[in-house]
């Protein structure tokens, strides 16, 4: 019979401590906590596979659970000594969630669960503390009536913060037992008014299951679904539901609950960080209802803080704590995220994993730990994701620019944003979806904000410490945030905040600094990240380790110089059409379009020529000897000729001719479907006088350049849209016939290629035909998903993200590479092509040559290169070495 449920604790461990895939991360590493000797609550897991059969029967259980989940709780009773609904002394449990990834504030969780109208008088009399007992009950109804009855949360704050107005208080922790009694009364009342006049359920048994479907409902919750969408966690992986004693850190001041990290999670740092709250349960940490105390001493004195840290209130658990640390780090080798509770004195683990990072803090942590040998470098190597390492490559603010400061919070997520003040997740993703750059204000942020937070530029918050979910989610989306900032009056209704006298609205321009916590009003300019130590250490290793080159895609000499500075080593494609549209050359252009034969082009290439020759001089000198691949002109002529009314009178003068003339030849140009049309070698083949210009442009300046330099460039020319053999080799030979003449003027030659971009399926079918002729193939991957799929990247965002949703494609094909259909023809094609041409160069230079999953396809397909954006040049070799170590590993 299949095995359900998974016991853990009082020397029992019926999972296999790392067991994700089956019990969760929650779930396994309290079994792996739990097996190393740690104090961890005794309890059961229900595992991942009972989520799937529970959307598959409907909201129905497995037969079987009903007696494995009794077993697991005879199991907790067992330990503890209490007894589940017994008044005499209960035992209570927690209901959490626990999926294979990471899934910070998305998932349901319950508390204190086994309360009810008698065993709370039960907890009061054993605990001797009635408040404490009268504030769970409290506590639980809250949180069961929100998560497992879906009820309006809202109401239940509301009648608290009534409650504590009434009677003059501020704080939670005021309110006296008879106050927490008096308030589940008036919680349970609200049960019945809101859940069709039923009363709160005192069955503990139907707390438990209620709970149990809560859990694995939450898992198809919208914020759940948003979130999985956005980190690439498969749908059909499900929830494990951990089922755990409860144990109080709100049972006086010597008890306390707490979240912490092995290592600082913004910086890397080696120094505990984290936050605590006396006498609270876990929720207070991180909810921002109340202002949490530092953990160590150096953080409170650092911060300038009064209240005591818990290494000062509460030694001997701190140092047990710090001891918990070095084992933690020791067992699972990474920087853990640690939940934990003091009963009375007593320190209890709740949770360990690896805990979500800054790219800044998981490069410094990665390499730290291989330094320190708790770690190889090839482990260092696989640890950074390295699409995170486009959190390091972007600007920051100018510490020297005058800054109009509003106020300051919580350094919570580093790095520096500005954008248009937005007080909800909606407006934010509208006005994001609309080109604005926007930064989401909100008194807190919850779950339901993961759209807005993901479209926003940054975020701010008035409430929560640096553990809340607005910091934890914002550090693992990369986006800067400031937290806590309290001075900040909110009125999101309004569309306004206000700090003291000042009033800002939504719409203004403000900034925030993610790293030093400050909140300022406009823009304030930026400047560009340096790029050494732990970066330059890592992709040192890295580079010891990848197979692939990675160039770059760069037309420009700041482009060049920019990858170089990130490691470019070539360019992939320089895009020619680019230099055409410069404002000094626009008219040559366009006489050369408008020409009526060959001698009225050839003389406005002739005005052309010097300036294509000056832009390969100075992107060859900057590339300094490494190979450059130069597409020849690509797009449809139409793209240079005026669209507006208002513009042909302006054109045809420059051009020197009437506006009729101008607005007839316009109108000859037009195409229906432009990307299919005349673009591309069909602009050669038809004209092949541009392409002899261009030819000639480019050998020109490698010999100019090698004479000055003696670092010859290798230009690697670059036939687009090539659909035959037949276009390659009329191509090639008006490419070598101007690469004969130049060296016979110049009395040089010049090592260099010709070959083609392979962006159709029929050249991926006849590559083997066409690598007789062509020397390389880039696969221009961007318009062979276009021409494979038969979708247009810039119309196809009407649908796309529907089409992932509903599992048509795993990934949009635009950011990752298909690999079932484009992918097979690029697997075809490198085939072909080398059985023609042993060892003909391959590379891809679409958008996808920055992805990481894509790379990985490109090693695996054995390419020699892959090229990307400036930018995204470390992401390219980082994630080279990481498809390398794969492959090598036997995982690719």
């Amino acid at each position: 019979m299949t095995r359900y449920v998974y016991r853990f604790g009082g020397n029992v461990s019926d999972g296999g401590a790392g067991d994700k895939n089956l019990l969760g991360g929650k779930g396994a590493n309290l079994d792996g906590m739990a097996s190393i000797g740690l104090p961890v609550p005794p309890g059961f897991t229900i595992s991942t596979p009972v989520c799937a059969l529970y959307y598959e029967n409907g909201g129905a259980f497995p037969d079987s659970l009903k007696a494995e989940v009794a077993n697991g709780v005879a199991h907790i009773e067992g330990i503890t000594g209490k007894k589940f609904g017994v008044a005499a002394d209960p035992l209570l449990v927690s209901v959490r969630s626990g999926a294979r990834a990471s899934m910070p504030g998305m998932m349901d969780t319950v508390l204190n669960l086994g309360l009810n109208d008698e065993t709370v008088e039960g907890l009061a009399a054993i605990s001797g503390d009635a408040r404490f007992a009268w504030d769970s009950y409290r506590r639980f109804i809250q949180m069961y009536s929100d998560v497992v009855l879906e009820l309006d949360h809202g109401r239940f704050e509301e009648a608290l913060e009534i409650a504590k107005e009434d009677r003059g208080y501020h704080l939670d922790t005021e309110m006296t037992a008879s106050d927490w009694q008096a308030l589940v009364a008036e919680y349970k009342a609200l049960v019945v008014e809101l859940w069709d006049g039923k009363a709160f359920p005192q069955d503990v048994h139907d707390q438990l299951w209620g709970a149990i479907g809560a859990v694995f409902g939450s898992w198809q919750s919208e914020r759940a679904k948003v979130y999985r969408r956005l980190n690439d966690i498969p749908g059909d992986w499900g929830t494990a539901v951990n089922v755990q004693a409860m144990v109080f850190g709100n049972m006086g001041d010597t008890s306390a609950t707490g979240v912490a990290f092995t290592r600082d999670p913004a910086t890397g740092e080696n120094a505990y960080y984290g936050e605590f709250l006396i006498n609270a349960q876990g929720e207070d940490v991180v909810a921002g209802i109340r202002t949490p105390q530092y953990l160590t001493r150096a953080a409170r004195e650092r911060a300038g803080a009064k209240p005591a840290s818990m290494e000062e209130a509460m030694p001997e658990a701190y140092a047990e704590l710090a001891r918990v640390f070095d084992q933690l780090e020791r067992h699972y080798r990474d920087m853990q995220d640690i939940e934990f509770t003091v009963e009375r004195g007593k320190l209890w683990m709740l949770q360990t994993r690896s805990g979500k990072r800054t790219a800044k803090a998981a490069l410094k942590i990665a390499v730290d730990m291989a330094n320190e040998g708790l770690i190889t470098q090839e482990e260092a190597i696989a640890r950074v994701d390295p699409a995170a390492l486009d959190q390091l490559l972007h600007p920051t603010l100018d510490p020297d620019a005058p800054r109009d400061v509003l106020t300051k919070g919580l350094p919570a997520s580093p790095g520096a944003a500005s954008g248009f003040a937005v007080f909800d997740s909606d407006t934010a993703e509208k006005r994001a979806a609309a080109g604005d750059a926007v930064i989401l204000v909100r008194v807190e942020t919850s779950p339901e904000d993961i759209h807005g937070m993901h479209a926003a530029k940054g975020i701010l918050t008035a409430r929560g410490g640096m553990t809340s979910h607005a910091a934890v989610v914002a550090r693992g989306m990369g986006r800067p945030c400031v937290s806590g900032a309290g001075t900040l009056s909110i009125n999101a209704k309004e569309g306004l905040m206000r700090v003291g006298t000042r009033e800002i609205r939504e719409g203004e321009v403000i900034t925030i600094d993610g790293s030093t916590g400050e909140v300022m009003l406009g823009e304030v300019p930026t400047i560009q990240p340096e790029l050494a130590g732990d970066f330059g250490t890592l992709m040192e290793w890295a580079d010891k380790v990848r197979r692939l080159k990675v160039r770059t895609n760069a037309e420009t000499p700041l482009d060049c110089r920019t990858a170089r500075e990130f490691g470019a080593e070539g360019i992939g494609l320089c895009r020619t059409e680019h230099m055409f549209f410069d404002a000094a050359r626009i008219t040559a252009v366009r006489q050369m379009i408008l020409a009526a034969d060959e001698k009225g082009r050839r003389a406005a290439l002739d005005k052309l020529l010097p300036e294509q020759r000056k832009d390969f001089t100075e992107i060859f000198e900057v590339m300094a000897g490494l190979p450059c691949t130069i597409r020849l002109l690509d797009p449809p002529l139409h793209e240079f000729l005026p669209h507006e009314e208002s513009e042909f009178a302006e054109v045809a003068a420059a051009a020197g001719l009437d506006v009729e003339t101008l607005r007839r030849r316009a109108a000859e140009l037009h195409e229906f479907n432009p990307m299919l049309g005349h673009r591309g070698c069909r602009l050669g083949v038809t004209y092949p006088e541009i392409y002899e210009m261009q030819a000639r442009a480019i050998f020109e300046a490698a010999c100019e350049v090698a004479e000055k330099s003696g670092a010859a460039p290798v230009p690697e020319v670059m036939i687009p849209l090539v659909a035959t053999r037949r276009e390659l080799e009329l191509m090639k030979a008006v490419v070598d016939k101007a690469a004969q003449a130049v060296f016979a003027e110049k009395g040089r030659t010049i090592e260099y290629l010709v070959g083609t971009m392979i962006e159709l399926p029929r050249a991926a079918l006849r590559a083997g035909e066409i690598a007789e002729v062509g020397e390389f193939f880039s696969f221009g991957t961007n318009d062979l998903t276009q021409t494979t799929l038969g979708v247009s990247r810039d119309d196809a965002g009407r649908f796309l993200t529907t089409y992932v949703e509903k599992g048509i494609y795993a990934r949009d094909p635009f950011v990752s590479i298909d690999v079932e259909g484009v992918g097979e023809l690029i697997e075809i094609a490198a085939e072909r092509g080398r059985k023609a041409r042993p060892g003909i160069k391959l590379g891809i230079c679409g958008e996808h040559g920055g992805d990481p999953a894509s790379i990985a396809f490109c090693e695996q397909t054995g390419l020699d290169y892959v090229s990307a954006s400036p930018y995204r040049v470390p992401i390219a070799r980082l994630a080279a070495a990481q498809a390398a170590l794969a492959r090598t590993n036997g995982a690719g």
